[in-house]
Protein backbone atom coordinates (compact mmCIF):
# COMPACT_ATOMS: atom_id res chain seq x y z
CA UNK A 1 0.00 0.00 0.00
CA UNK A 2 1.35 3.44 -0.92
CA UNK A 3 2.62 5.48 2.01
CA UNK A 4 1.88 2.56 4.27
CA UNK A 5 5.10 2.35 6.24
CA UNK A 6 6.91 4.21 9.01
CA UNK A 7 10.60 4.55 9.79
CA UNK A 8 12.98 5.49 12.54
CA UNK A 9 13.23 8.89 10.85
CA UNK A 10 9.51 9.46 11.33
CA UNK A 11 9.67 8.49 14.99
CA UNK A 12 12.72 10.69 15.51
CA UNK A 13 10.91 13.69 14.04
CA UNK A 14 7.69 13.49 16.07
CA UNK A 15 8.76 16.73 17.75
CA UNK A 16 9.29 18.50 14.43
CA UNK A 17 8.39 22.21 14.86
CA UNK A 18 7.21 22.62 11.25
CA UNK A 19 6.27 20.33 8.40
CA UNK A 20 3.98 22.36 6.16
CA UNK A 21 2.77 19.93 3.48
CA UNK A 22 5.67 17.51 3.97
CA UNK A 23 4.76 13.96 4.87
CA UNK A 24 5.23 12.89 8.51
CA UNK A 25 8.51 11.22 7.62
CA UNK A 26 10.13 14.61 7.11
CA UNK A 27 10.68 17.90 8.88
CA UNK A 28 11.13 21.49 7.66
CA UNK A 29 12.42 23.31 10.72
CA UNK A 30 14.18 25.99 8.64
CA UNK A 31 11.07 26.85 6.60
CA UNK A 32 12.57 26.38 3.12
CA UNK A 33 9.69 24.00 2.18
CA UNK A 34 11.96 20.96 1.65
CA UNK A 35 12.90 18.15 4.02
CA UNK A 36 15.76 18.90 6.38
CA UNK A 37 18.87 16.73 6.33
CA UNK A 38 18.69 14.49 9.43
CA UNK A 39 20.86 15.67 12.30
CA UNK A 40 21.21 12.12 13.64
CA UNK A 41 24.28 10.59 11.88
CA UNK A 42 22.69 7.13 12.07
CA UNK A 43 19.93 8.31 9.70
CA UNK A 44 22.32 9.57 7.01
CA UNK A 45 23.11 7.50 3.91
CA UNK A 46 26.34 7.32 1.93
CA UNK A 47 25.73 4.51 -0.62
CA UNK A 48 28.59 3.08 -2.66
CA UNK A 49 26.26 2.87 -5.69
CA UNK A 50 23.99 5.77 -6.58
CA UNK A 51 20.78 5.30 -8.53
CA UNK A 52 19.58 8.02 -10.95
CA UNK A 53 16.18 8.15 -12.67
CA UNK A 54 14.81 10.45 -15.36
CA UNK A 55 11.16 11.47 -15.51
CA UNK A 56 8.93 8.90 -17.32
CA UNK A 57 9.07 9.32 -21.10
CA UNK A 58 7.38 7.64 -24.04
CA UNK A 59 10.58 5.93 -25.23
CA UNK A 60 12.90 5.30 -22.24
CA UNK A 61 15.64 3.79 -24.43
CA UNK A 62 16.15 7.11 -26.22
CA UNK A 63 16.80 8.98 -23.00
CA UNK A 64 18.85 6.17 -21.51
CA UNK A 65 21.27 6.51 -24.42
CA UNK A 66 21.11 10.29 -24.44
CA UNK A 67 21.90 10.53 -20.73
CA UNK A 68 24.70 7.95 -20.67
CA UNK A 69 27.50 10.53 -21.04
CA UNK A 70 26.07 12.42 -18.07
CA UNK A 71 25.79 9.21 -16.02
CA UNK A 72 29.43 8.46 -16.88
CA UNK A 73 30.41 11.97 -15.80
CA UNK A 74 28.61 11.61 -12.47
CA UNK A 75 30.24 8.27 -11.80
CA UNK A 76 33.71 9.63 -12.53
CA UNK A 77 33.17 12.92 -10.69
CA UNK A 78 31.59 11.43 -7.56
CA UNK A 79 33.98 8.48 -7.71
CA UNK A 80 31.41 5.77 -7.26
CA UNK A 81 29.12 3.71 -9.47
CA UNK A 82 26.00 5.49 -10.80
CA UNK A 83 23.27 3.40 -12.44
CA UNK A 84 20.33 4.59 -14.54
CA UNK A 85 16.88 3.46 -13.39
CA UNK A 86 14.08 3.55 -15.96
CA UNK A 87 10.66 4.31 -14.44
CA UNK A 88 7.20 3.80 -15.94
CA UNK A 89 5.28 6.35 -13.90
CA UNK A 90 5.68 9.37 -11.65
CA UNK A 91 4.40 7.29 -8.73
CA UNK A 92 7.06 4.62 -9.27
CA UNK A 93 9.77 7.28 -9.35
CA UNK A 94 8.53 9.00 -6.20
CA UNK A 95 8.07 5.73 -4.31
CA UNK A 96 11.58 4.63 -5.26
CA UNK A 97 13.03 7.76 -3.66
CA UNK A 98 10.74 7.52 -0.67
CA UNK A 99 11.86 3.94 0.01
CA UNK A 100 15.54 4.83 -0.29
CA UNK A 101 16.13 2.96 -3.56
CA UNK A 102 16.58 6.17 -5.60
CA UNK A 103 19.16 8.79 -4.70
CA UNK A 104 19.18 11.32 -7.56
CA UNK A 105 16.40 12.07 -10.03
CA UNK A 106 15.02 14.43 -12.64
CA UNK A 107 11.31 15.11 -12.23
CA UNK A 108 8.96 17.11 -14.42
CA UNK A 109 7.34 20.21 -12.94
CA UNK A 110 4.31 18.94 -11.04
CA UNK A 111 5.81 15.65 -9.83
CA UNK A 112 8.79 17.60 -8.46
CA UNK A 113 6.49 19.10 -5.83
CA UNK A 114 4.98 15.71 -4.98
CA UNK A 115 8.50 14.30 -4.67
CA UNK A 116 9.42 17.11 -2.27
CA UNK A 117 6.42 16.52 -0.02
CA UNK A 118 6.06 12.73 -0.26
CA UNK A 119 9.63 11.50 -0.79
CA UNK A 120 11.93 14.03 0.86
CA UNK A 121 13.36 15.14 -2.47
CA UNK A 122 15.49 18.29 -2.44
CA UNK A 123 15.48 20.21 -5.78
CA UNK A 124 18.84 21.82 -6.44
CA UNK A 125 19.31 22.11 -10.20
CA UNK A 126 17.47 22.64 -13.45
CA UNK A 127 18.53 22.53 -17.06
CA UNK A 128 19.46 25.92 -18.45
CA UNK A 129 22.21 28.04 -19.86
CA UNK A 130 24.55 30.83 -18.85
CA UNK A 131 21.47 33.06 -18.67
CA UNK A 132 19.89 30.85 -15.98
CA UNK A 133 17.36 28.02 -15.69
CA UNK A 134 15.09 27.41 -18.66
CA UNK A 135 11.35 27.59 -18.28
CA UNK A 136 8.33 26.74 -20.35
CA UNK A 137 4.82 27.98 -20.97
CA UNK A 138 1.41 26.40 -21.02
CA UNK A 139 0.18 26.75 -24.59
CA UNK A 140 -3.22 25.98 -26.12
CA UNK A 141 -2.74 24.32 -29.51
CA UNK A 142 -5.23 23.88 -32.34
CA UNK A 143 -4.77 22.97 -35.98
CA UNK A 144 -3.90 25.97 -38.11
CA UNK A 145 -6.68 24.98 -40.52
CA UNK A 146 -9.33 25.00 -37.77
CA UNK A 147 -11.94 27.69 -37.13
CA UNK A 148 -10.83 28.14 -33.52
CA UNK A 149 -9.28 31.53 -32.77
CA UNK A 150 -10.07 32.09 -29.08
CA UNK A 151 -10.26 29.71 -26.15
CA UNK A 152 -13.97 30.41 -25.81
CA UNK A 153 -14.43 28.82 -29.26
CA UNK A 154 -13.62 25.43 -27.70
CA UNK A 155 -16.77 25.10 -25.62
CA UNK A 156 -18.24 21.59 -25.96
CA UNK A 157 -15.26 20.53 -28.07
CA UNK A 158 -12.69 17.75 -27.64
CA UNK A 159 -9.92 19.20 -25.48
CA UNK A 160 -6.92 17.16 -24.39
CA UNK A 161 -5.17 17.41 -21.06
CA UNK A 162 -2.21 15.12 -20.41
CA UNK A 163 -2.34 13.54 -16.93
CA UNK A 164 -3.81 14.50 -13.55
CA UNK A 165 -0.46 15.45 -11.98
CA UNK A 166 0.84 17.49 -14.92
CA UNK A 167 1.21 21.20 -14.28
CA UNK A 168 0.88 22.62 -17.79
CA UNK A 169 -1.03 19.58 -19.04
CA UNK A 170 -3.82 19.71 -16.46
CA UNK A 171 -3.52 21.88 -13.35
CA UNK A 172 -2.62 25.21 -14.97
CA UNK A 173 -5.42 25.04 -17.59
CA UNK A 174 -7.95 24.51 -14.79
CA UNK A 175 -6.77 27.72 -13.12
CA UNK A 176 -5.87 29.91 -16.10
CA UNK A 177 -8.42 29.03 -18.80
CA UNK A 178 -11.59 30.17 -16.96
CA UNK A 179 -10.58 33.83 -16.92
CA UNK A 180 -10.24 33.56 -20.72
CA UNK A 181 -13.73 32.19 -21.23
CA UNK A 182 -13.17 28.44 -21.11
CA UNK A 183 -13.78 26.50 -17.91
CA UNK A 184 -12.71 22.84 -17.71
CA UNK A 185 -15.41 20.44 -16.46
CA UNK A 186 -18.05 23.10 -17.25
CA UNK A 187 -17.40 24.09 -20.87
CA UNK A 188 -15.67 20.82 -21.77
CA UNK A 189 -14.65 17.50 -20.24
CA UNK A 190 -10.85 17.12 -20.27
CA UNK A 191 -9.65 14.06 -22.17
CA UNK A 192 -6.48 12.64 -20.60
CA UNK A 193 -4.09 11.75 -23.42
CA UNK A 194 -1.30 10.32 -21.28
CA UNK A 195 1.42 12.71 -22.45
CA UNK A 196 2.20 16.07 -24.04
CA UNK A 197 3.48 14.43 -27.22
CA UNK A 198 0.31 12.35 -27.45
CA UNK A 199 -1.84 15.46 -27.05
CA UNK A 200 0.06 17.29 -29.78
CA UNK A 201 -0.12 14.37 -32.19
CA UNK A 202 -3.79 13.97 -31.29
CA UNK A 203 -4.49 17.53 -32.43
CA UNK A 204 -2.51 16.95 -35.61
CA UNK A 205 -4.48 13.79 -36.43
CA UNK A 206 -7.84 15.28 -35.48
CA UNK A 207 -8.42 13.24 -32.32
CA UNK A 208 -8.63 16.47 -30.30
CA UNK A 209 -9.77 19.95 -31.26
CA UNK A 210 -7.36 21.58 -28.84
CA UNK A 211 -4.63 20.51 -26.44
CA UNK A 212 -3.11 22.12 -23.36
CA UNK A 213 0.59 21.27 -23.46
CA UNK A 214 4.04 22.44 -22.43
CA UNK A 215 5.72 24.71 -24.95
CA UNK A 216 9.10 22.99 -24.59
CA UNK A 217 7.68 19.63 -25.67
CA UNK A 218 6.07 21.30 -28.69
CA UNK A 219 9.35 23.02 -29.63
CA UNK A 220 11.29 19.80 -29.21
CA UNK A 221 8.93 17.92 -31.52
CA UNK A 222 9.28 20.68 -34.11
CA UNK A 223 13.07 20.53 -33.88
CA UNK A 224 13.03 16.75 -34.34
CA UNK A 225 10.84 17.09 -37.43
CA UNK A 226 8.00 15.08 -35.89
CA UNK A 227 5.56 17.92 -36.55
CA UNK A 228 5.48 21.11 -38.61
CA UNK A 229 5.04 24.37 -36.72
CA UNK A 230 2.85 25.81 -39.49
CA UNK A 231 0.33 23.00 -38.99
CA UNK A 232 -0.64 24.50 -35.62
CA UNK A 233 -2.02 27.72 -34.18
CA UNK A 234 -1.28 28.77 -30.61
CA UNK A 235 -4.34 30.38 -29.03
CA UNK A 236 -2.81 31.10 -25.64
CA UNK A 237 0.60 31.32 -23.98
CA UNK A 238 0.95 31.51 -20.19
CA UNK A 239 3.60 33.09 -18.02
CA UNK A 240 6.75 31.01 -17.53
CA UNK A 241 6.96 27.84 -15.40
CA UNK A 242 10.07 25.91 -14.35
CA UNK A 243 10.86 23.06 -16.72
CA UNK A 244 12.12 20.38 -14.38
CA UNK A 245 13.67 19.68 -11.05
CA UNK A 246 16.82 17.68 -10.45
CA UNK A 247 16.76 16.44 -6.89
CA UNK A 248 18.71 14.39 -4.39
CA UNK A 249 17.37 12.45 -1.41
CA UNK A 250 17.30 14.55 1.76
CA UNK A 251 19.05 11.91 3.87
CA UNK A 252 22.27 11.67 1.89
CA UNK A 253 25.29 12.84 3.85
CA UNK A 254 26.00 16.58 3.52
CA UNK A 255 29.35 15.80 1.90
CA UNK A 256 27.66 13.64 -0.74
CA UNK A 257 24.98 16.27 -1.35
CA UNK A 258 27.70 18.86 -1.97
CA UNK A 259 29.58 16.52 -4.30
CA UNK A 260 26.44 15.77 -6.32
CA UNK A 261 25.81 19.49 -6.78
CA UNK A 262 29.41 20.11 -7.76
CA UNK A 263 29.29 17.35 -10.37
CA UNK A 264 25.98 18.52 -11.85
CA UNK A 265 27.16 22.09 -12.18
CA UNK A 266 30.48 21.14 -13.78
CA UNK A 267 28.83 19.16 -16.58
CA UNK A 268 28.33 20.63 -20.05
CA UNK A 269 25.80 19.09 -22.42
CA UNK A 270 26.87 17.55 -25.70
CA UNK A 271 25.54 18.91 -29.00
CA UNK A 272 23.15 15.95 -29.14
CA UNK A 273 21.84 16.73 -25.66
CA UNK A 274 21.45 20.41 -26.48
CA UNK A 275 19.50 19.56 -29.63
CA UNK A 276 17.17 17.24 -27.71
CA UNK A 277 16.75 19.59 -24.74
CA UNK A 278 15.94 22.86 -26.52
CA UNK A 279 19.38 24.38 -26.25
CA UNK A 280 20.05 23.66 -22.58
CA UNK A 281 23.80 23.34 -22.16
CA UNK A 282 24.27 22.97 -18.40
CA UNK A 283 22.65 22.51 -15.01
CA UNK A 284 22.09 25.67 -13.00
CA UNK A 285 21.11 26.13 -9.33
CA UNK A 286 17.44 26.53 -8.41
CA UNK A 287 15.61 27.24 -5.19
CA UNK A 288 12.41 25.24 -4.70
CA UNK A 289 10.71 27.77 -2.44
CA UNK A 290 11.02 30.55 -5.03
CA UNK A 291 11.16 28.73 -8.35
CA UNK A 292 8.10 26.55 -7.72
CA UNK A 293 5.98 29.29 -6.13
CA UNK A 294 3.78 29.73 -9.22
CA UNK A 295 3.40 25.95 -9.55
CA UNK A 296 2.25 25.62 -5.96
CA UNK A 297 -0.15 28.54 -6.48
CA UNK A 298 -1.73 26.84 -9.49
CA UNK A 299 -2.04 23.60 -7.55
CA UNK A 300 -3.71 25.28 -4.58
CA UNK A 301 -6.15 27.25 -6.72
CA UNK A 302 -7.01 24.19 -8.78
CA UNK A 303 -7.93 22.29 -5.64
CA UNK A 304 -5.11 19.79 -6.11
CA UNK A 305 -2.39 20.79 -3.63
CA UNK A 306 0.72 18.66 -3.49
CA UNK A 307 -0.33 16.84 -0.34
CA UNK A 308 -0.78 13.18 0.62
CA UNK A 309 -4.44 13.02 -0.36
CA UNK A 310 -3.80 14.36 -3.87
CA UNK A 311 -0.78 12.12 -4.26
CA UNK A 312 -2.64 8.98 -3.30
CA UNK A 313 -5.43 9.84 -5.72
CA UNK A 314 -2.89 10.41 -8.50
CA UNK A 315 -1.08 7.17 -7.66
CA UNK A 316 -4.31 5.19 -7.84
CA UNK A 317 -5.08 6.62 -11.28
CA UNK A 318 -1.60 5.86 -12.57
CA UNK A 319 -1.70 2.27 -11.33
CA UNK A 320 -5.09 1.72 -12.95
CA UNK A 321 -3.77 3.13 -16.21
CA UNK A 322 -0.70 0.84 -16.12
CA UNK A 323 -2.89 -2.18 -15.40
CA UNK A 324 -5.12 -1.31 -18.34
CA UNK A 325 -2.09 -0.83 -20.59
CA UNK A 326 -0.72 -4.25 -19.64
CA UNK A 327 -4.14 -5.83 -20.15
CA UNK A 328 -4.39 -4.33 -23.62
Amino acid sequence: MILGFMSEAALAQDTCPNRGQLDDLYCDADGDLVADTPTDPSLLKDPSTLVFAYTPVEDPAVYSNLLQPFIDHLSSCIDRKVVYYSVQSNTAQIEAMRSGRLHIAAFSTGPTAFAVNMAGAVPFASGGSEAGPRGYHLIALVKASSDFHELSDLKDKKVAHTSPSSNSGNLAPRVLFPELGLTPETDYTPMMSGGHDKSILGVMHGDYDMAAVASDVFERMVERGEIQRDDFRILYTSDIFPTNGNVYAHDLTPALQDKIKECFFSYRFSEEEQAELNGEDRYVPVNYKDRWAVVREVAEKSGTPFNKRSYEAQSKREMEKLKKKKAD
